[in-house]
């Protein structure tokens, strides 16, 4: 079965997770989360998690959506707020 431009464009996009800022959690424990979950290093990890802290998110994951759905809610589990989105929004 072929897929037309459009239908393939729609099932390949993209998703991505954003991690929120929040009142609650330490940028400490934040930058432990994105070492531990998504294995980024020390130096990714206390970069994103400055940009959640500077700019009220940031971008941790891009995947398809199951995956990104996985993402999130292990972010919760974190006690971390995130959301999902396509990429290109």
């Amino acid at each position: 079965m072929q897929l037309d431009h459009a239908e393939q464009t729609v099932l390949g996009s993209p998703w991505v997770t954003i991690v929120w800022n929040d009142p609650v959690n330490l940028m400490s424990y934040v930058s432990y989360v994105f070492r531990s979950y998504f294995g980024f290093s020390q130096k990714e990890a206390n970069r994103r998690m400055m940009q959640v802290h500077s700019e009220g998110r940031a971008v941790v994951a891009t995947g398809p959506r199951e995956e990104m759905e996985r993402h999130v809610e292990a972010m919760h589990d974190f006690g971390l707020w995130a959301t999902l989105q396509k990429a290109d929004e």
